[in-house]
């Protein structure tokens, strides 16, 4: 597994941007990319928008809110590109020991973002699967419907997948699997002789995924750490760490990663 840090290139896109050749320079990339391996599934850890509000004199509120658009864009990248496995780290359980201010205002855009991914004719299109991964039943009622309505609405869906965690941790995830295991062996219907790697992963808050495993890990804001996400997932991810924050990401920062990870020898120990 190998980490890398991709510089950011703010200087340089702004100069492409301003002499007309951004379109171009985007179009390029994505054609390159687009002739090589894709990976089928990407997870993203959608960091910086507190800093990226900071930075720029901006309210919190405006950060959640750049950033959840910004979440919304990046669903038609993915299509565009044709992946088809997601994973967004939306909201950690650590996360829910901010203020109440704070967390009422993510509350409010995670609804209303749902709510329109509800309402959009695209996931039915794109035969979608979504599903929340976490620990929901710390959220809000009204999150806990509107996320079931989602799963509910998509469950027969197999093309595409998209999953949210949200009140999620790794560790917590790997709490959870071990108790249902030693609960199917304490029942017997698990003999302990029997419990290896798939095992585990049955009882993994990805088990419904027809690859759990993310080929890609890509996280903004210049930190370069997983901070608990997808901790027996990502055991032969390529991991990503961009110098941007969220709010800013753009589909050729999403290609630029992609790219990265088409640079790379993926040997898994061999």
């Amino acid at each position: 597994m190998w980490i890398q840090d991709i510089p950011k290139k703010a200087v340089a896109d702004s100069i492409l941007k301003h002499s007309g050749l951004y379109n171009l320079y985007e179009k390029r990339l994505e054609s390159k990319i687009l002739g090589g391996s894709l990976p089928n599934h990407i997870a993203i850890i959608l960091d910086g928008n507190r800093r990226w509000a900071r930075y720029g004199l901006n309210g919190l509120k405006d950060g959640h809110l750049q950033g959840a658009d910004r979440a919304e864009e990046l669903l038609n990248w993915i299509h565009d590109l044709g992946i088809r496995i997601t994973t967004l780290y939306v909201l950690s359980t650590e996360n829910l020991d901010r203020s109440d201010d704070e967390l009422k205002n993510i509350y409010n855009l995670l609804q209303h973002k749902l709510q329109r991914l509800y309402a959009d004719s695209r996931i039915h299109k794109r035969q979608m699967k979504i599903k929340a991964i976490g620990n929901v039943k710390l959220l809000p009622d009204y999150l806990q419907d509107i996320l079931l309505k989602l799963e509910k609405e998509t469950a027969k869906y197999s093309s595409m997948f998209l999953n949210i965690a949200v009140a999620y941790g790794g560790q917590k995830e790997l709490v959870d699997a071990i108790r249902q295991i030693a609960l199917g062996v304490q029942t017997g219907g698990i003999k302990v002789e029997d419990i290896d790697e798939k095992v585990i992963e049955s009882f993994l808050y990805t088990s419904h995924l027809p690859q759990p495993e993310p080929d890609l890990i890509l996280r903004t804001s210049g930190e370069k750490r997983l901070s608990g996400f997808l901790i027996w997932q990502s055991a032969y991810s390529e991991l990503v760490f961009m110098d941007v924050f969220w709010p800013e990401f753009r589909k050729i920062d999403l290609m630029r990663a992609i790219r990265t990870y088409q640079s790379r020898l993926r040997r898994y120990g061999k």
